[in-house]
């Protein structure tokens, strides 16, 4: 299982295992298959590459955006309101808090569309978001995991005055780690080609099939 690194958009692989990967390709059946070893059309890399960057553009706003325990809050508010106390069920109790919010143009609208939860929820992490209030913590240091508040683990930014910022920073939307796993793919598929012949060699299929 020798590399080869010399030139590696050619081939990866040794001559002796070049060779003996054309006697397989020639000599066995392969399942009846009969495949040609041809380039994959730079068309076809172009396209990955406009699918691969259209995605980011477009889904960009989506990925990755924790739940702040500060978006909340103006459900929070509303929940022990009269007008909410009279409806009859949790469904009814919080479709109305979310219209109200949206109608009142709510600074966080995009989070909370993003993050929509069920009365319940809301119930769950109440205490603790009136608690961190009365406290006049930075509601936005703090996120939702399941049924904790939880003080968000975002570290290498501080403030002007040497306080460290446990806001999401604007370059870890999600899409970060999605980056690598792009990269990751990539890097498998090239390597896994590369193992094979190089693209100028075609096989006779007259040989084994």
């Amino acid at each position: 299982m020798a590399w080869k690194y010399d030139k590696p958009l050619y081939t990866l692989a040794t001559s002796d295992q070049n060779e003996h990967a054309r006697h397989v390709w020639e000599h066995e059946s392969l399942g009846g298959i009969m495949e040609d070893n041809n380039r994959l059309p730079q068309a076809v890399v172009w396209l990955l590459m406009l699918t691969i960057i259209t995605a980011f553009l477009v889904t960009a706003p989506l990925w990755g955006q924790r739940p702040m325990a500060i978006i909340y809050e103006e459900y929070i508010a509303l929940m022990d309101t009269p007008e909410v106390a009279a409806l009859d069920n949790d469904e009814d109790k919080m479709a109305y808090i979310v219209d109200t919010v949206k109608s009142q143009g709510s600074d966080w609208a995009g989070h909370q569309d993003r993050h929509p939860l069920t009365m319940n929820d809301l119930r769950l992490v109440k205490d603790q978001i009136v608690e961190l209030q009365r406290e006049n913590a930075d509601m936005d240091y703090y996120t939702i995991v399941g049924k904790d508040v939880a003080l968000a683990n975002f570290e290498g930014e501080y403030r002007d005055d040497g306080v460290k910022i446990r806001v999401q920073p604007s370059w870890d939307i999600g899409y970060t780690i999605d980056i690598f796993y792009v990269i990751y793919f990539c890097i498998a598929v090239m390597i896994t080609v590369k193992r094979l012949p190089p693209s100028d060699w075609e096989p006779d299929h007259s040989i084994g099939h």
